[in-house]
């Protein structure tokens, strides 16, 4: 991310948090990386989706995740995402999931890219250069 500009690489916002529940764990009872993953997953998103404006978005790329440390049955996880990249039809995000307590890092993805899609479910560009935080690209209409 070393060429990256400084606006692209705000801190991280947690916003998600998830409880760790028995169909969440593995046979160690720990926390399964399947869970975190599709958690991930989604919150990335639905950070696409009001990050473009739309609906229509799908992962294109995730890269190699690092499992840094596990958590257990009643533990408080929380996801944070940060755009690191707009690209013409895309965006690139960095994730992070931690123990909402101690702050370990449990998971770390650094890249994860979606692309936004037009009507006719080809990539379409979405004018954007820079992240938002207020809500003024929620979609103004549901998906079909």
């Amino acid at each position: 991310m070393s060429g990256q500009s400084p606006a692209m690489l705000e801190e991280m916002s947690f916003r998600t948090r998830k409880w760790v529940r028995p169909e969440d764990l593995n046979a160690n009872d720990t926390l399964f990386g399947g869970s975190v993953l599709r958690w991930v997953d989604e919150e990335a998103a639905i950070f696409a989706i009001l990050q473009l404006g739309n609906h229509r978005v799908v992962t294109k790329f995730m890269s190699s995740v690092e499992f840094v440390a596990s958590a257990r049955l009643g533990d408080l996880v929380e996801l944070g995402l940060t755009a690191t990249r707009f690209g013409r039809t895309s965006l690139t995000m960095r994730a992070e999931v931690r123990n909402i307590v101690t702050h370990e890092p449990i998971v770390t993805v650094d890249e994860i890219v979606f692309v936004n899609l037009g009507d006719d479910g080809r990539p379409a560009p979405h004018g954007f250069t820079e992240a938002t935080h207020t809500r003024d690209r929620v979609p103004q209409h549901r998906p079909d």
